[in-house]
């Protein structure tokens, strides 16, 4: 069952019970006034029923009898059933009651009488009687306008329930039909209307903001996909070259086989670097378990690898004060590395690079060009490479590689020019480290 079913059958509930609530309590108290006023009536005229007597006509008003103590009727004009019950006040065994009865009148209809039966003073009982028919056809017709006032409210109440529930769930409805379309098509470009101020409307504008990250993830997406392809065409095409002249029937001398086995070599440390990166990046947030590691030493156990791959540079560590990082270990290694690896390319023979960790923030700043004002902007950019870095190894993953994994921390990334020359990389991991050292902990 539909929600817009189960509201409209909710709302007719709901009205159904009032409605039969107060038609109840409206039938009963006219049923209770009606009566009410009759037997006032009939008590007055018990108190006095001789004197009533001679103005009475056959069930057209009160009819009177008068019953002796025995039980035998001592006047009775109108044939009033004298039964039990009325013997037994009679003879003083009860007290007087009302009551209905039915009685077959001499024209052979059935009709219903409305008795007070009291003790009579001078001993026996009296009974007054008088037809009540009308008050039955008046409360037969009032249960019938009831009836038809109930049904009426019902029937008003589910169209109104409908009317409501169908306005109240356009904007899920909206939602639902953008759903189903952005499933069948794949493409969350589309938005459903905003309007109004109630949750309502704030779930739509949620809604749209939903659809909007999700297609600036799947755009992020089709551009990771189709400038990985590219990256990876150009050094799977000069492996293909590469091995085609291998295998080619030309005599290759000693010295071009040595060179066609280097080229591949660098191609597939090249690829090898690439897909590391690719990898690093794809898997965004599908993290391991944070763990307490040791940031300073991480650092210099990356310097030391740094020296290792370029030393003709000069490597100055600047105070690294003992940090402990809560996050992952092995991204945020590839981080550091990468900034040290970028610095160290950039620095060239007999440059220096200078490292300082405090605060929690990783410094790497070297002696090299610097970042030209137009791309400083985009340098954390995937696959982004400078024209002074074309000719250089690379794939322009490293730098992006380093705001994926900060972000992943919750902390940030900043490169700037240091005032008398060379480039600045700041790495702030900001609330996920603390001072120390985890041994401490």
């Amino acid at each position: 069952m539909t929600l817009r079913a189960r509201l409209t059958l909710v709302a007719a509930g709901v009205v159904a019970v009032v409605v039969a609530l107060v038609c109840a309590t409206t039938y009963f108290v006219m049923r209770h006034e009606l009566y009410s006023q009759v037997d006032v009536q009939l008590a007055k005229h018990a108190e006095s029923p001789r004197a009533n007597i001679p103005d009475f006509s056959a069930f057209s008003g009160d009819s009177v009898a008068l019953v002796a103590p025995d039980g035998t009727p001592v006047i009775n004009p109108h044939n009033i059933p004298i039964d039990a019950a009325i013997r037994a006040v009679a003879s003083g065994h009860a007290g007087g009651f009302f009551r209905n009865s039915r009685v077959l009148t001499v024209e052979g209809t059935m009709v219903t009488l409305r008795e007070r039966v009291l003790p009579y003073s001078a001993g026996g009982s009296v009974v007054v009687a008088r037809n009540i028919d009308y008050i039955d056809h008046d409360l037969d017709r009032l249960r019938l306008i009831l009836i038809l006032v109930a049904l009426g409210g019902i029937l008003a109440a589910a169209g109104a329930g409908a009317l409501v529930s169908s306005t109240v769930l356009a904007p899920v409805r909206r939602l639902t039909e953008a759903a189903e379309r952005i499933a069948e098509t794949g493409e969350p470009s589309e938005r459903v209307p905003e309007g109004g101020h109630d949750e309502l409307a704030a779930l739509g504008r949620s809604f749209n903001t939903m659809l909007g990250a999700l297609e600036e993830s799947l755009e992020t997406q089709r551009r990771f996909v189709a400038d990985a392809s590219h990256e990876l065409r150009t050094p799977l095409t000069s492996l293909q070259t590469n091995i085609d002249v291998l295998r080619g029937d030309v005599q290759l001398s000693p010295e071009q086989r040595r060179m066609v086995l280097d080229d591949l070599q660098r191609e597939s440390q090249e690829m090898r670097a690439l897909i590391g990166g690719l990898l690093e990046l794809a898997r965004g947030g599908a993290q391991v378990e944070k763990e307490e590691f040791q940031f300073d030493e991480l650092v210099e156990d990356s310097l030391d690898r740094a020296r290792s791959r370029f030393p003709e540079v000069s490597w100055e560590p600047d105070g690294l004060e003992p940090t402990v990082v809560d996050g992952y270990r092995d991204r945020m290694e590839r981080a550091v590395w990468n900034l040290l690896e970028n610095a160290g390319k950039w620095s060239g023979d007999g440059g220096s690079v200078e490292v300082s960790l405090a605060g929690g923030e990783l410094q790497v700043r070297d002696h090299g060009p610097g970042f030209a004002e137009e791309d400083r902007p985009l340098v954390f950019d995937r696959f982004y490479r400078s024209a002074a870095a074309r000719s250089m190894p690379g794939a322009g993953l490293g730098l992006a590689i380093v705001r994926e994994v900060a972000e992943a921390h919750g902390g940030t990334v900043t490169a700037e020019n240091a005032s008398d020359g060379g480039a600045v990389v700041r790495l702030s991991l900001n609330g996920a480290t603390r001072p120390g050292s985890a041994a401490s902990s």
